[in-house]
């Protein structure tokens, strides 16, 4: 596997997020040399779902396409439901999208990709609560640890982790 480093990836949260599912894959891509950039619909420190803070350095429209490689989205409730109520969240997540940039979601993140209009046709998984949800978005609902289908990345939940990171990691190798 090739080295990851000068890879620049973003995390969207929001408060609410999932504390493991934001951690896991920030740390693992930290570990492979990946530079990891936390934004948020206002920058500043945001609390997870079980309290643990991160700082959000950037807002969406302070992010520049070319210099980034993908986007990861961390679930829990609140903060997929918030971000996807984002003009600019969403915007930015459907022009990586469409650059052909990594975008990997897990557990209820699957909303906010839904909402920039990208899963019609797509192979994914999610949290077994938004399946209606991402099916009738138009994407065809696997119920497995990770689904890629292409530059989109998707898992259910917490126990699927190892699988998720292992398979942002290949595919920024890939890139």
């Amino acid at each position: 596997m090739k080295s990851l480093k000068g890879k620049r990836v973003v995390f969207l949260v929001e408060d609410g997020y999932e504390d493991l599912e934001c951690w896991y894959p920030k740390i693992r891509l930290e570990e492979e040399g990946v530079e990891t950039v936390v934004v948020s619909r206002e920058t500043g420190t945001h609390e997870s779902k079980h309290g643990y803070p991160i700082v959000a350095t950037h807002t969406p429209s302070d992010i520049e396409l070319e210099s980034i490689d993908g986007v990861v989205i961390p679930g829990g409730t609140g903060s997929p439901d918030k971000l996807r109520r984002s003009d600019e969240v969403t915007d930015l997540v459907r022009k990586v999208h469409e650059d052909g940039g990594l975008v990997a979601i897990i557990c209820h993140a699957g909303w906010v990709p839904i909402s920039a209009g990208i899963l019609s046709g797509k192979r994914v998984t999610g949290y077994q609560a938004i399946k209606d949800d991402l099916i009738n978005a138009g994407a065809q609902y696997e119920d497995k640890p990770i689904v890629r289908d292409e530059n989109l990345i998707s898992s259910r939940h917490p126990g699927d982790l190892p699988d998720f990171a292992k398979g942002i990691v290949e595919a920024l190798s890939s890139r």
